[in-house]
């Protein structure tokens, strides 16, 4: 038999739900006796017990304590002033219907640029909501803010005071247990290479990569452990988030590492670079163990990368042979050739494609650091940590990413706030007794397509009946007796707070049902009526979702997921074009100060922006998936490869000044074209997601354009010395994050070639 505790912890992981329930069972029923029966003010109490479940059950802030009760008191405060809005505009219904929309519009779509108010959005909206449906004059507004006031100093305490919830989440761990492991696997790797081949460090490092391998797989398990991400909506969690694809990404890249060393000779350089990669990774793991913390010796292990980096290039540029061919010019005299130089150089590549991707992993770890160190204000208004654009650069560049007719968030913020418009209209217009649970109602079912809020409607409303058997039959079993009901209101609100998360929406709407019930007979008895009020509410208030869902955006996230996808993918190709042609372009001294791609750059990340929030939405949507969820999120990955391969070559080329000499128009020529291959396979690719079509197979490896990159090479691109420049390095290591770019289709196409097969299902 299983344990209760067992049972509700596989449905409720960490048992957040339970710790949330459990204080509003605590205080909102104090906070509601404290006004009724102590100041003995309807208002005060009314206001007082709902502010409760809204600061209590409806959020839970993140990170540290501090950070915590800054967030609640901030909350506290835009709860206060949506209350004096609210009661402003109720008593005029047009104006109410119209606020409602307006404030609905802009606390769901700000969401995007404050990760604060994104986690907040519903109990603000509630704020809004309970003042602008309970009309009242202007002179009722002091005693609904003392209300909400008192509810808002009950939930700062009992958020500190009150079972505190851990401050790490299990993806944050997870994370730092694959740094740490992958940090372990490339001292392994280098023990075992500068050994000669030591059989038991063999071992040992075969030991580490199966520890590797585990730690990845567990990282990727604990991030679809849940529908939604499992790491929250603060800018902290959503930098570990974006660890999990750079992660994933450094993976492919090690174990690719491990199989071209074990099979030809590895420069010192690139050993060197293998084990500063290996540093930032540990030091890395202890930033992220921590809480906003020291980033010092990470940024100390960032410079030394850095440094060996650029001895690697220069090691790569002395000791690269760029030979004659031997025995004529046959064709198997360019084989041996193209085999010289391509093993002599592999390794370093291998070596420079990690150290890239270490860097990235611990910048993003010093990001994440300096994000939790921001004051409040710093994160309710966006701004971002020294080092990347500031408060009204970074709002603007994530507003306007989602300013697109394809945005899921946009769709959403529009489907909400002209969802509890409309809801806020006909209550008033129709004069139902409790108007505010009819707009409750539409918000509660209000999803991403009209299937899903269909079923929530109709299991809101079997919930909401099956709640009002249940308030009926406790009603007729203790009666009107007000003393047995505030015995019995704690327990309802638990089971208000646990049910939608351990049970099902339905049974957290036949929960919500029984405390209404017990709350309005406490107030005013009228025995099992309340129940019937509160389904004919919430009736009203499915029909409106279900009618706006039906709408606007009708189709879901599915299609809009293959859409964010298509966009993704075709954005990231142009990007790494773009970074291709600047360094055909810098590689020149006469265009040394060509500029950045940077608007390719930052449209390739508002598409990833978009995809991201897309996902979250597509996982949360009720209902099967139309193709394997691991399928879908290799091609969400798959996204993150090509960017970052484009970040990759764009850091290659910021730092040539054009100064080497010698004749780049064959090589760039080879190096366009290949390009050019590449963008057109992952554009169509695009074009297949978003029409059904069946995708291109993948390229095959073009080893005739490799021959002639080194015929180029070797006779425009090398000095007196015989050997080849910093640019020629450059240029091959351009070629080779191509082919890594070209390798990553062959994984792309199986889940692309699924979803056309789906599509004609």
């Amino acid at each position: 038999m299983v344990h209760p505790l067992q049972w509700l912890g596989r449905r409720d992981p960490d048992l957040a739900a339970l710790r949330r329930a459990g204080r509003a069972a605590i205080v909102m029923p104090a906070m509601f006796a404290l006004g009724e029966k102590v100041i003995g003010n309807p208002v005060v109490a009314t206001f007082a017990a709902f502010g409760s479940f809204a600061m209590l059950l409806l959020v839970d802030f993140g990170g540290p304590m501090r950070a915590r009760l800054q967030a609640q008191a901030a909350l506290a405060v835009a709860g206060c002033a949506f209350v004096c809005l609210g009661t402003l505009v109720s008593q005029t219904v047009w104006l109410a219907a119209v606020t409602m929309a307006v404030v609905a519009f802009a606390v769901i779509f700000l969401g995007v640029v404050s990760s604060v108010l994104a986690s907040a959005s519903t109990s603000l909206l509630l704020a809004f909501i309970l003042p602008v449906t309970f009309a009242g004059p202007a002179s009722s507004i002091p005693d609904r803010v003392a209300g909400w006031g008192i509810a808002a100093g009950a939930a700062i305490i009992a958020v500190a005071l009150l079972w505190p919830m851990p401050v790490r989440g299990p993806l944050r761990a997870a994370a730092t247990s694959a740094c740490r492991a992958l940090a372990a696997q490339l001292r392994s790797e280098v023990a075992y290479l500068l050994s000669g081949g030591d059989r038991s460090l063999a071992r040992d490092h075969g030991r580490d990569v199966v520890r590797a391998d585990e730690a990845l797989a567990t990282l990727r398990r604990v991030f679809l452990a849940t529908p939604y991400r499992p790491s929250g909506l603060a800018t902290p969690a959503r930098t570990t988030v974006r660890l999990v694809d750079e992660l994933d990404w450094l993976n492919t890249i090690v174990v690719q590492s491990t199989e071209t060393a074990a099979g030809a000779h590895l420069e010192g350089a690139a050993c060197a670079v293998k084990s500063a990669a290996a540093s930032v990774l540990e030091r890395g793991a202890d930033v992220l163990a921590t809480t906003g913390g020291d980033c010092s010796e990470l940024h100390t292990s960032l410079l030394e990368l850095a440094d060996r980096l650029d001895r690697l290039e220069q090691g790569a540029t002395s000791e690269l042979p760029v030979v004659r061919a031997r025995n004529g010019d046959g064709e198997e005299a360019l084989e041996q050739q193209m085999s010289e130089f391509i093993s002599s150089l592999d390794p370093g590549f291998r070596a420079q494609e990690l150290g890239f991707a270490v860097s990235t992993v611990g910048q993003n770890i010093e990001f994440t650091a300096a994000a939790e160190r921001r004051s409040l204000l710093e994160q309710v208004l966006g701004r971002q940590p020294e080092g990347v654009p500031g408060t009204l650069t970074a709002a603007q560049q994530r507003a306007s990413s989602h300013i697109d007719r394809h945005s899921v968030w946009l769709h959403n913020s529009v489907r909400g706030a002209i969802g509890l418009g409309l809801a806020v209209f006909i209550a008033n217009r129709t004069g139902v007794q409790h108007s505010f649970w009819v707009v409750l109602g539409a918000l509660s079912v209000l999803r991403s397509n009209a299937l899903s809020t269909g079923q929530n409607a109709v299991r809101g409303l079997l919930g909401t009946i099956a709640g009002f058997v249940i308030g009926a039959a406790i009603l007729a079993a203790i009666g009107t007796s007000t003393t047995l009901l505030w015995f019995v209101l704690p327990f309802a609100v638990l089971l208000a707070g646990v049910a939608p998360a351990a049970i099902s929406f339905a049974a957290g709407q036949a929960a919500f049902t029984v405390t209404l019930v017990v709350l309005y007979n406490i107030i005013q008895p009228a025995g099992w009526k309340i129940g019937l009020l509160r389904i004919e509410d919430i009736a009203i208030g499915c029909a409106v979702s279900l009618v706006v869902g039906l709408l606007f955006w009708p189709r879901g996230a599915g299609p809009a997921m293959r859409r964010a996808l298509a966009e993704a993918y075709a954005d990231s190709a142009s990007y790494l074009a773009s970074a291709v042609d600047f360094g055909m372009l810098r590689c020149d001294a006469g265009n040394a100060s060509a500029p950045d791609p940077v608007d390719d750059g930052v449209r390739a990340a508002a598409a990833a922006r978009r995809l991201d929030d897309t996902f979250r939405t597509y996982l949360a949507e009720r209902g099967t998936k139309p193709v394997a969820l691991a399928q879908v999120t290799t091609l969400v990955t798959g996204v993150a490869g090509l960017r970052l391969a484009a970040d990759a070559v764009l850091d290659l080329w910021q730092q040539e000044d054009g100064s080497a000499t010698g004749d780049r128009a064959a090589a760039r020529a080879v190096l366009l074209q290949s390009t050019e291959r590449v963008k057109d396979w992952y554009e169509d690719l695009a074009h297949s997601l978003v029409n059904g079509s069946e995708p291109r197979e993948p390229l095959h490896h073009d080893r005739p354009a490799d021959g002639r990159l080194l015929d180029a090479v070797r006779h425009d691109l090398r000095g007196q010395d015989g050997k080849a420049s910093a640019t020629a390095v450059r240029m091959i290591w351009t070629g080779d994050h191509l082919d890594a770019v070209r390798r990553l289709q062959r994984v792309l196409f199986g889940p692309a070639q699924a979803l056309h097969v789906r599509s004609r299902a």
